[in-house]
């Protein structure tokens, strides 16, 4: 198909607009599902960006959200593949280079969200998070890295955490198990990467909670807004916004950019938070 100019209510870019294939090329892994991942892909299409798609078990969603793009006008492909398997994020990032001939940014944001009490916690359990969550964003950021290398202009990577990994809760002991490692692993590949083109530069965003589950009740869902220090629920758009605006800076590399609302540096009740032992507090 043939894409036409989008309208851009978020001002212009830094790239020629008259020329399709000069724009840059994003792809949004876990963004077939209508979740965090397709707000992100939305708000890179609005800024101009061609865009890349990915789903594994969810392509049906994925084919959903290319025929919507189409129908806006969008220069859009959708990639499928399991992130656990080296050989298939390879085959997804070597199609999109082919078909765009360019791969500027990757916001990784799939992932796989489980809880289980700490007794009943299983190897498996401990595998599978571990696979998804570490392994995966490995996979996708060393593929479309590798592929970045070559390319005059480099290329952006934005990997996607949890902010609770600094403060975790409990019941979700395997989860931030396989989530604690995107830290590490940002600024290990901003080193590697950076090392073969310094105009590669790895970034990750910690979001707070930013899509809250439908079976969540009014009553918790009030506790978490007050559990922010701005008072109000977190949104995908927070995280689109970010990726952008990390996709688009020349001098940061590295880092792991909270998108929380303040609550990794702030407890609900600053009591409970006082650690000193001599520390009492008056009922």
């Amino acid at each position: 198909m043939t894409a036409v100019p989008l309208s851009d209510s978020h001002g212009s870019s830094h790239f020629d607009r008259s020329d399709l294939n000069s724009r840059p090329t994003v792809w949004v892994t876990g963004s077939g599902a209508k979740r965090v991942g397709r707000t992100v892909a939305e708000h890179f299409a609005r800024q101009g960006y061609r865009v890349a798609l990915h789903a594994n078990t969810s392509r049906e969603g994925a084919l959903e959200t290319l025929r919507h793009f189409e129908g806006q006008g969008i220069q859009c492909m959708a990639t499928q593949g399991d992130i656990r398997s080296q050989e298939s994020m390879e085959q997804a990032v070597a199609k999109i280079v082919d078909q765009f001939g360019r791969l500027d940014a990757v916001v990784h944001c799939a992932a796989v969200w489980d809880w289980s009490p700490l007794e009943l916690t299983t190897e498996a359990q401990l595998r599978a998070q571990f696979e998804i969550n570490t392994l995966g964003a490995y996979h996708v950021a060393r593929n479309a890295g590798l592929a970045m290398v070559p390319q005059p202009q480099g290329g952006r990577i934005i990997l996607i955490g949890d902010w609770a990994v600094a403060r975790p809760y409990a019941n979700f002991s395997a989860y931030f198990l396989g989530k604690g490692a995107i830290e590490t692993l940002v600024r290990s590949m901003a080193v590697e990467l950076a090392s073969r083109n310094p105009d590669i530069h790895v970034n990750g965003i910690m979001p707070g909670p930013v899509m809250l589950d439908p079976s969540i009740t009014a009553e918790r869902a009030g506790r978490i807004k007050q559990a922010s220090l701005i008072k109000r629920h977190g949104r995908p758009e927070d995280i689109a916004q970010a990726a952008f605006f990390l996709a688009t800076q020349s001098f940061i590399t590295g880092v792991c950019l909270p998108v929380d609302g303040g609550r990794t540096i702030w407890a609900p009740d600053e009591a409970e938070s006082v650690a000193h032992p001599t520390y009492q507090v008056e009922k």
